[in-house]
C-alpha cells in the first residue's frame, strides 16, 4: 500500500504538471471504486482550473480555484497511482479515470484493486469526517516524543500498532514504523505505555529521519507503486528490517526475527530492539 512518503512522493511528482491548468474534458472509463465516482464529478470538473496540491496524512488534495472553497479528494488506496501522460498515449487496462488538461498533458489514475477513490469536497477540508480526526503530520512541529509519550499513558497495546494509529500521528504506516523501531533500538512488541520520555523522544526522531529519507529517494518500491513522473521509489535498497526476516541484522549480525502484530507482519532484531 502507499504510504505518506509514495503519497508525497506523488504529489511532488505531478504538482509542476496540473498546479494552474484548467481541466478541458474528465474520461472515466470506470466509476467503480471503493467509493464510486460522483456522478456529476464531470460537470464539476470541466472548466475548473486546479490551484496548489496538498496532501494531509495518505490523501491527496487539488484544490479547485474559485471563491467556493472546494477540493478533489483523492486517495491512492492499494494499488493506486497517479503519473502524467500526453495526449495521444493510450491508456492501460486498470487506468480508470484522466484529466485532461489545457495543455495536452492528461492525469491519469491507475489503480488494479479499484481500492482509491476521487471524490469532490465541498467547503473546508479540515471537517471532513475523513481528515478531522486525524492526528498530526510527522514531519511537521505538531509531532514530537512528549506527544507519544502522554498518549501512550496506561496503554498496554503493542508500540508498533500504537505508532501506526492514525489519531496518534498520520503515515506511518508498516514499513516504516518498524524501520523507525529499528533506528530508535525499540522492541515492537514493548506495550506503548511502557516507554518513556526518552525514548519516544528517540523514536519521534526517528520517525522524521526515516520518513525524510524515505521522500528524498522517492518513497519504497513495492511491486504496485510508481511515483507521478511513472518511476519507481528507491528506497527499498536501504530497507533495515521490513522484509527482511531471517537475514541478518546490518548492526549486529544476529538473525531477524518475524512477529504478527496487529495483524500485521513485523520484522524486528531481537539484540538491538529492547
Amino acid at each position: 500500500m502507499p504510504e505518506l512518503p509514495e503519497v508525497e512522493t506523488t504529489r511532488r511528482g505531478i504538482a509542476p504538471h496540473v498546479e494552474g491548468r484548467e481541466i478541458v474534458e474528465v474520461i472515466v472509463r470506470e466509476p467503480r471504486l471503493r467509493v464510486p465516482v460522483p456522478g456529476d464529478l464531470v460537470d464539476r470538473l470541466v472548466g475548473a482550473r486546479l490551484g496548489p496540491l496538498a496532501r494531509r496524512a495518505k490523501y491527496l488534495l487539488f484544490p479547485i480555484a474559485g471563491a467556493t472553497p472546494a477540493s478533489l479528494l483523492w486517495h491512492l488506496g492499494m494499488s493506486g497511482s497517479l503519473r502524467i501522460a500526453r495526449l495521444g498515449e493510450l491508456p492501460k487496462k486498470h487506468d480508470h479515470l484522466d484529466l485532461v488538461l489545457d495543455d495536452g498533458a492528461i492525469l491519469r489514475y491507475h489503480d488494479p484493486r479499484r481500492f482509491g477513490f476521487v471524490d469532490w469536497l465541498a467547503g473546508d477540508v479540515e471537517l471532513d469526517p475523513r481528515l478531522a480526526r486525524l492526528g498530526p503530520e510527522p514531519l511537521s512541529e505538531a509531532f514530537h516524543g512528549e506527544r507519544l509519550h502522554r498518549l501512550s499513558r496506561g496503554r498496554r497495546l503493542a508500540v508498533k500498532p500504537f505508532l501506526m494509529d492514525s489519531g496518534v500521528v498520520v503515515g506511518v504506516g508498516n514499513i516504516y514504523a518498524a524501520e523507525a523501531l529499528f533506528l530508535a533500538g525499540i522492541d515492537p512488541r514493548r506495550a506503548a505505555g511502557r516507554i518513556g520520555r526518552e525514548r519516544y523522544a528517540r523514536l519521534a526522531a526517528a520517525v522524521q529521519e526515516v520518513l525524510a529519507a524515505a521522500i528524498a529517494q522517492g518513497g519504497t518500491t513495492l511491486r504496485d507503486f510508481v511515483g507521478g513522473t511513472g518511476e519507481p521509489g528507491y528506497f527499498r535498497q536501504r530497507l533495515n528490517v521490513y522484509g527482511r526476516d531471517g537475514a541478518p541484522c546490518r548492526r549486529c549480525g544476529g538473525e531477524l526475527r518475524r512477529v504478527t502484530l496487529g495483524q500485521r507482519s513485523s520484522v524486528f532484531c531481537p539484540r538491538c530492539q529492547t
